[in-house]
């Protein structure tokens, strides 16, 4: 079974696989929420009184039930710790140095406009005479699909609508941002050339689910407004090193290839000992997604729902993001690192040994699997889905 969005032309990327074998999140979520960054308070619990009052400190609470006392009710109820600017000078130099390797190694993988697919290209056509039956037949095709499936693709569409907060956070990193809004360096021309690409994924989503008519429209759209109102923090404290490592995760988790590997590789030979550290350093914080301050207006565990309906139907698990960990530490080839500092190879030590880590908690975990349960999702009009 598959979606088609143009009755004569197909996305293989899209075709639904067929359904995976039950993963009851219950059990499982200590360690897909270790493994995968989810947010691990759900509804302050855990977290110390003080943590859950308005902060002047680096902590900050945004929206939900606080958002008339806070006066943010534009923003998903999360709790989030912000650092900036945590790397010096002499470091931020490196990434400056390479703008010409960026120029030859990364910009190559950007394609040519008129090479790349559109959106257009998998929908009905509104220009032609057959539109109305076009979209009569994508939406009996869609009928076909289980509601689990629609939550997660909604999810993921809203993560791509929320491209300006990326390309904001791209632009917070030390030596690599555009300055001018429109500087001619490589990094900053690849960051806007990355960000028109992702667009087109946005367009294609947001459109197919519209023409579906199997999703409430407006509390997607209510989702995507609070996600870019809240933001991102992926602990990446304006360092090139981490922000790179923590998109070059993310390529890896979504099959884009943007050249982030081939950077981090560059970078990986330039400085071994700084580069371990940060890969050490985002894989302590957990890879936190995107996404993870989305908010519909009512759940406030949103992203944590959505999550493990796609840890159930296994469109991302645990056992992938070990698998990325593991193909990003033979692609770097950290454990072949020499003439690191004793920091640097209790760096090395500790992500060289972490997939292994990360598999072992999840077959522990679905040992002592227990029954799943089912919530309301707004964007599927409230029908209760499978966790």
């Amino acid at each position: 079974m598959g979606v088609v969005f143009n009755p004569t032309k197909t996305l293989p990327s899209f075709a639904l696989q067929p359904m995976a074998r039950l993963r009851p999140p219950k059990a499982a979520q200590k360690w897909v929420i270790w493994c995968t960054g989810f947010p691990i308070c759900r509804d302050g619990q855990n977290l110390p009184k003080s943590m859950l009052k308005r902060s002047t400190g680096d902590h900050v609470l945004a929206g939900g039930r606080e958002a008339e006392s806070l006066e943010r009710p534009f923003m998903a109820p999360k709790l989030v710790h912000q650092a900036s600017h945590t790397m010096p000078p002499h470091k931020i130099e490196i990434f400056k140095s390479l703008d010409y390797w960026a120029r030859d190694n990364i910009l190559i993988h950007l394609k040519q406009v008129d090479k790349c697919w559109q959106p257009k290209d998998f929908l009905p056509d509104p220009s032609s005479d057959g539109f109305a039956d076009q979209v009569r037949e994508l939406r009996e095709r869609a009928n076909e699909i289980p509601d689990e499936y629609f939550v997660v693709l909604v999810g993921d569409m809203i993560t791509e609508e929320a491209l300006p907060t990326y390309q904001t956070m791209l632009n917070t990193l030390d030596g690599t941002r555009d300055e001018t809004g429109a500087s001619p360096t490589s990094w900053a021309t690849w960051t806007r050339a990355w960000t028109a690409e992702e667009n087109r994924h946005t367009d294609l989503l947001n459109k197919y689910l519209y023409l579906c008519g199997r999703v409430d429209m407006r509390q997607v759209e209510k989702t995507i407004q609070y996600l870019i109102g809240s933001g991102i923090d992926p602990g990446t404290e304006n360092s090139p090193y981490l922000g790179f490592i923590y998109t070059t995760f993310q390529e890896r988790a979504t099959f884009i290839s943007h050249g982030n590997t081939a950077r981090l590789a560059k970078i990986f030979e330039i400085d071994p000992d700084g580069s371990v550290l940060s890969f050490a350093d985002m894989m302590k914080k957990k890879i936190s997604m995107p996404a993870h301050l989305m908010y519909d207006g009512q759940d406030e565990n949103l992203f944590d729902n959505y999550s493990y309906v796609a840890q159930r139907i296994g469109v991302y698990t645990a056992k992938d993001y070990a698998d990325i960990v593991e193909y990003l530490v033979e692609r770097w080839k950290v454990e072949e690192l020499t003439g690191l500092s004793p920091e640097g190879r209790e760096a090395q030590d500790f992500v060289c040994r972490l997939a292994p880590r990360i598999r072992r908690l999840e077959e522990r975990a679905q040992l002592k699997a227990k029954e799943t349960r089912s919530v309301p999702f707004s964007w599927v009009s409230g029908r209760q889905v499978k966790l």
